[in-house]
């Protein structure tokens, strides 16, 4: 006998019968994705909004409903907050949410991931580059997918060394991901004979004047001022340096900078200077493609290196999810993780790549010169690439206490 959905919304005796609970039964396995992000803070251009419309981006490609599973998403500000971020964690993962998305500010990360670990759930790490996170903080429920301050610094730092910059001092941003960009480059600069004379450490994140930091590395006299910092702590140090004429002193180093930052500053001022990114949306055809695609969700601010890290990290996880099956995914993010590990990653943003045992995605570094104002034809053409670093060469060493399962 056939019975109306009217017929079995209304009456609470059939609500009861078996065929509901069979179409329960039948129910396709929901997925429940949440990008935990800085939607009003120092990285907000960086990931942000532009970060949820990447991920967003690659949900709708994926088709979940053709895998049979759907994607139910969500998204938060954790106000570059560890407490906030892992509360809100807590509380998403207990609700359901099978994994969290981007999660910028390295201490935030390092937060979120422990949640995760004890949950047995998913960080897809997109944007927050402390390097331990993969490292002494590993977990195998985590994975970081294409930058880190042990990349930045050996390409970057590495680059300038090379040229012949080989004294140092930093200004750094005063938690996990500053000291461990200023060790990090600290490391190779010395490594490759080089000399380092110190840091000025600075308040993170209530600082925006930053004239009295600057003026303290000037007084060092070294040849290279480092900047262990990003988001617009970055722009605000360019800016700044520019305004007090340190930059005709001294070369100015953003060890960590993104498009927007240099959107920001504007090409009269950044021109000439050098930073590393693992994507350019003007590299070639396919990261062209993915740009192109995504914009009309994001018509003002074009993708970065995280922005693109949402998007691939995002889309890899559904892979993963497709190739498992939903209600095996939901059952274990190790079990995923592992899968993710497994499996060879291939998009237009990142091109075909691999996630390493500790979760870390094994991708190139470019590194990259701003352009003169005569060079740019756009708004956003920044860029020129000066090198290709393979991953092998900007991926830290993998400690024995990372070498997660990769195959399930």
């Amino acid at each position: 006998m056939n019975i109306s959905r009217r017929v079995l919304l209304g009456s609470t005796a059939v609500a009861g019968a078996l065929p509901i609970v069979g179409a329960r039964a039948q129910a396709k396995p929901v997925i429940s994705v949440g990008v935990l992000t800085d939607l009003s803070g120092t990285y907000r251009d960086n990931t942000g909004p532009t970060s949820v419309a990447c991920s967003q981006q690659a949900i709708a490609e994926f088709n979940a409903e053709s895998h049979g599973f759907s994607v139910a998403f969500r998204s938060a500000d954790h106000q570059n907050k560890p407490d906030v971020a892992a509360s809100i964690a807590r509380e998403w993962f207990d609700g359901g949410v099978d994994a969290i998305i981007d999660v910028p500010t390295s201490s935030v990360a390092l937060a979120v991931s422990q949640v995760a670990k004890e949950k047995d759930k998913i960080l897809l790490d997109a944007s927050a580059a402390a390097m331990e996170v993969t490292a002494d903080q590993c977990s195998p429920n985590t994975i970081v997918w294409s930058f880190d301050t042990y990349e930045k610094a050996h390409s970057t730092g590495g680059a300038l060394v090379k040229a012949g910059k080989k004294s140092w001092t930093f200004v750094t941003a005063d938690y996990v991901f500053g000291h461990s960009l200023e060790e990090q480059t600290a490391a190779v600069v010395k490594q490759m004979g080089g000399t380092v004379k110190g840091a000025v450490r600075y308040p993170f994140p209530e600082t925006t004047d930053f004239s009295g930091f600057l003026q303290q590395a000037l007084a060092s006299g070294v040849q290279v001022l480092g900047l262990a910092n990003a988001g617009s702590d970055t722009v605000n140090c360019v800016k700044q340096a520019n305004e007090f004429g340190l930059n005709k002193q001294m070369t100015i180093a953003p060890l960590i900078m993104f498009l927007q930052d240099v959107h920001s500053i504007g090409l009269d001022t950044a021109q000439g200077l050098i930073t590393s990114e693992t994507f350019y949306w003007n590299m070639n055809d396919r990261t062209r493609a993915f740009t192109k695609r995504v914009l009309p969700r994001t018509p003002n601010n074009y993708p970065s290196q995280g922005h693109a890290s949402a998007y691939s990290i995002t889309l890899h996880y559904l892979k993963a999810v497709a190739a498992l099956g939903g209600a095996t995914a939901k059952k274990s993010g190790r079990t995923t993780v592992a899968k993710m590990k497994s499996m060879p990653t291939d998009d237009d943003a990142f091109g075909a790549g691999s996630i390493r045992a500790d979760g870390r995605g094994m991708f190139p570094s470019y590194l990259l010169e701003v352009k003169t104002p005569k060079e740019s034809t756009g708004e956003w053409d920044l860029y020129k690439v000066l090198a290709t670093t393979p991953a092998s060469e900007v991926l830290h060493p993998l400690l024995d206490k990372c070498k997660f399962p990769t195959t399930v």
